[in-house]
């Protein structure tokens, strides 16, 4: 996480001389900084960087709701993008240097909410839907060129959504959610029947498919979304189920590069409580304990990513975002609420904003 030293060398005397003194006292005493997509307290959509006790630093003005931030330490540049299926990511310095560049996808693509940058700072990823196409692809980005767009990687699927980079930069994890939107038709879902989701492992050099896993065929309305690398370079992902409201499948599992894939058996009761939705995934700083949120379900679970412990539950309502924060995270919620959990020391705090999903901490 972006601690509050790193942050201060960074943006240098001028960015906390302009802060209103409340701010500049609350990041004086923050110890990390995180960021989400917020509504912000005039009903407009916004970014805002809080600390971990709810201050908010800085917001960042968006023309409509926005989804995740990524972030780059090396590019110095972090972006939001638009939720689906918006067309514009906001490019933005944390520090608040330079005034933020509005990137625009393509024609014929919008955005699915979420990207990554290249571990040298010089390319962003960005999942996006070529919706006449009735494919998804990764938009590629020159960081240095304006965000001009170089082209593009096939998904090998449809709805794609979360992308993580690995570890060692060598490839991109993509959760294919295996539905097909189109703009003319708004949130309409329109292959519930013929559902083809994916974890897809994409060469970062040269696009090409390292593989590509799929659950077993009666589970191909499990919607694969979002992900985190746990300690052993497993892949945790989070589902959303679209079947039938009277079944509930297992909604958590793990897949790896060399071709593994598995659900992680939650008891009964606390796969009843998610309500067939997760959220949001996240990993805590030992990348030992997963977490996940149903903001439907009103609940937030920690898991042990080797199974040893039993998972515990936190209620949560409307808890969206989750991020690492000391022993355990930060959790967040769309009623504007802030919290510690699973060992994190921070007490609930209402905030200015209601947050969004996800929950980012801005890196170190």
């Amino acid at each position: 996480m972006w601690e509050r030293r790193a942050f201060l060398k960074a943006a240098g005397a001028g960015f906390a001389a302009s802060l209103l003194p409340r701010a500049a006292f609350a990041l004086e005493s923050a110890e990390v900084l995180f960021a989400s997509s917020v509504l912000l307290p005039d009903g407009s959509f916004g970014a805002a960087i809080v600390t971990e006790r709810g201050d908010v630093l800085r917001t960042i003005a968006l023309p409509a709701r926005g989804h995740d931030v990524t972030f780059s330490r090396e590019a110095g540049k972090a972006v939001v993008f638009a939720r689906q299926p918006g067309t514009f990511a906001v490019v933005f310095e944390p520090t608040g240097d330079t005034a933020p560049v509005t990137v625009t996808s393509p024609a014929g693509r919008h955005f699915f909410g979420h990207g990554v940058f290249s571990a040298d700072g010089r390319l962003l990823y960005a999942t996006e839907n070529d919706f006449d196409g009735g494919r998804s692809t990764i938009g590629i980005y020159d960081v240095a060129g304006g965000y001009g767009r170089l082209g593009e990687f096939d998904t090998r699927g449809i709805g794609a959504h979360e992308v993580l980079l690995s570890p060692d930069g060598g490839y991109l994890v993509v959760a294919n959610g295996g539905i097909e939107t189109h703009p003319d038709y708004g949130s309409a879902e329109l292959n519930l029947a013929t559902m083809d989701p994916s974890l897809v492992f994409i060469d970062t050099a040269s696009g090409d498919l390292i593989g590509q896993l799929r659950l077993a065929a009666e589970l191909h309305q499990l919607s694969i979304r979002h992900l985190a690398f746990d300690a052993r370079g497993r892949v945790w992902f989070g589902c959303q189920f679209k079947g039938s409201d009277s079944d509930t499948p297992q909604l958590v599992g793990y897949g790896t590069c060399e071709g593994e894939i598995r659900l992680f058996e939650l008891p009964r009761q606390l796969l009843v409580n998610l309500r067939n939705y997760v959220g949001s995934v996240a990993a805590s700083h030992d990348g030992r304990t997963i977490a996940v949120s149903s903001p439907q379900g009103d609940v937030i679970l920690a898991i042990d990513a080797e199974g040893r412990r039993p998972t515990v539950a936190a209620a949560l309502r409307n808890g969206c975002g989750i991020a690492p924060d000391g022993a355990g995270f930060l959790a967040s919620s769309g009623d504007g609420v802030l919290v510690g959990l699973a060992g994190a020391a921070v007490p609930e705090r209402q905030v200015a904003v209601k947050f969004d999903t996800p929950l980012r901490p801005l890196p170190g």
